[in-house]
């Protein structure tokens, strides 16, 4: 049992659920911590299942009901009543610049309910469908999961707009009994708060409505199932619903961790925390980073490998002798009976799509948004106003089980996994051709922000935005498909080929035969565990 909790708290995953997002993170910047004055928020799906692509939802002539299938599975759960009036959504965004992400903590599969009526992935983006702002959302989230039922494990979403930032955690009541416990909590103007797969609300205020809003029988169930003695004061949603081992620290909370320690000070006084070695030690729940934070700077902090850290994954001998910090699963295995770990960073190998969300005062919200690996894959902006979705990024254009040469996923994936054979060189390319794309793209979008707020006529407004954000898109996936060749004829074989001005350097006999060829080899760290491991065999002898 104690091995199945660690494995549930690493992966977030649902029992008995075969396609679960496995393991998400989400980072939150509030307005006053941000350098453009908007707020933020992160979400990479990590899921060993699911393919990235960018959702719509259309509204359309209203019908009186509406079907319901669970995100994770296809599963078809049943039919829920239609809202009169929706909105036009984007992935994880509306027009109205609201966003929803989430990550999956578990917690207590009692309370799991496999016959209820709605899965967390349709609370947001049917949420999404029916809200204008961050606590309509949380009304709208806690009237579906009361209504219909809840049939999802323990979740965390991150909820914002143009103007609040919110957390909310929830879980259901069992299969006896319909509907959520959960608390939702604003984060105050000028901090940052995440999550990673594990609770991280404890105790909260019982009486301030403007920043804490919460189920009334929110310890009423943790008493009734033995999981809480005390008065309503000292409840700690977390301790009750999701109590933390060394999986659910170590594979989540140090994102969290790393997150923090990137944009605050003092941070590593939480280390321990984070390696699992000291849960007493708790980080808290929102921390003010030491200088604001830009949109480049959160698109770089998930893509966190624990670089200058203890369980820094491009240092040790699993990163092999080109520095990758990957590790393929399963994340637990054992020598001579002695159980060990692999890390779990907030950069993997196994995301969907992973975006950074811009509700921005007076402008136009931007969905940056991209596919696969957030450590090797770009953002594009998206205007969440836009009416149309690039066919790059289209649902059905390929799948996990079919390749498509149009497809941002698979470009992004070749790529990807081509780094990751060569990370210090290839991987090192790779990033430097993404931090010139984003930068690249703020520029643009300041052009585009322009033009819109030039333009009185809203229709014109959203066809600039649609414009725009179809043709970034395409452009970068056309780059993307011409880097997948490059790096291929500039890195084959394990050679560097020499570049000028001109491009590549051939020998001069106008043959194209490579006029200059490096062989950077490996790194210090494997070469010196080569030579303890296999020495006395290949040591030269003179």
């Amino acid at each position: 049992m104690r091995k199945l909790f660690k494995t549930l708290a690493l992966v977030g995953a649902l029992i008995g659920s075969i396609a679960n997002a496995d393991a998400c993170t989400n980072f939150i910047i509030t307005r006053g911590a941000s350098t453009d004055g908007s707020n933020m928020v992160t979400y990479a799906a990590d899921s060993h299942q699911l393919y990235g692509a960018l959702y719509q939802y259309v509204p359309g002539k209203y019908t009186p009901w509406m079907d319901v299938t669970e995100w994770d599975t296809g599963r078809y759960i049943g039919k829920i009543s239609q809202a009169p009036v929706t909105y036009r959504t984007l992935g994880n965004s509306n027009e109205h610049s609201l966003f929803i992400t989430e990550t999956t903590f578990g917690g207590r599969h009692e309370l799991e309910d496999p016959n209820g009526g709605i899965d967390y992935g349709s609370l947001i983006y049917i949420t999404l469908q029916r809200a204008k702002t961050a606590r309509e959302a949380i009304d709208v989230i806690v009237e579906l999961a009361n209504t219909y039922g809840y049939c999802s494990s323990g979740e965390s979403f991150s909820i914002i707009d143009t103007e609040e930032a919110w957390i909310m955690e929830l879980i259901g009541k069992g299969p006896e009994d319909k509907g959520i416990v959960w608390v939702a909590r604003r984060i105050p103007d000028g901090y940052v708060s995440a999550h990673a797969n594990q609770a991280r609300i404890t105790t909260f205020p019982w009486d301030e409505p403007e920043n804490c809003l919460y189920a009334k029988d929110v310890a009423d169930v943790a008493r009734k199932f033995g999981w809480f003695e005390g008065e309503d004061k000292d409840f700690s949603f977390s301790e009750a619903y999701a109590p933390a081992d060394f999986g659910a620290l170590r594979g989540c909370e140090a994102r969290v961790w790393a997150f923090f320690r990137t944009v605050a000070d003092d941070m590593d006084q939480y280390e321990d925390y984070a390696m699992g070695h000291n849960k007493e030690n708790r980080m808290p729940l929102w921390v003010k980073p030491s200088k604001k934070v830009s949109p480049k700077v959160l698109m770089d902090c998930m893509r966190d490998h624990y670089e200058g850290t203890k369980m820094d994954m491009t240092t040790d001998i699993g990163a092999g002798g080109e520095g990758c910090p990957y590790r393929w699963r399963p994340m637990y295995f054992e020598v001579d009976g002695v159980e060990y770990c692999n890390e779990r960073a907030t950069a993997t190998q196994q995301t969907g799509f992973w975006l950074v969300g811009q509700a921005r005062p007076g402008k136009v919200g931007i969905l940056w948004f991209g596919t696969d690996d957030a450590a090797t894959s770009p953002l594009t902006p998206i205007y969440v106003t836009s009416t149309e979705v690039p066919e790059c990024l289209k649902e059905g254009n390929g799948s996990m089980l079919k390749y498509s040469d149009t497809s941002m996923f698979w470009i992004t994936n070749r790529i990807a996994q081509f780094a990751y054979l060569r990370y210090n060189n290839v991987g090192k390319h790779v990033r430097s051709v993404v931090d010139k794309w984003e930068n690249e793209a703020f520029g643009l979008v300041e052009q585009i922000d322009e033009a819109i707020a030039n333009t009185s006529n809203v229709k014109k407004q959203r066809k600039v935005a649609t414009e725009f954000s179809v043709g970034t898109a395409q452009r970068l996936f056309d780059k993307w498909v011409e880097l997948d060749k490059y790096l291929m004829v500039k890195y084959i074989d394990g050679n560097v080929k020499g570049e000028d001005a001109n491009g590549f350097i051939d020998n001069g006999n106008g043959k194209d035969i490579p006029g200059k060829i490096e062989q950077p080899g490996y790194t210090e760290a494997w070469k010196r565990a080569v030579a303890a491991d296999k020495g006395d065999i290949l040591k030269v002898v003179k």
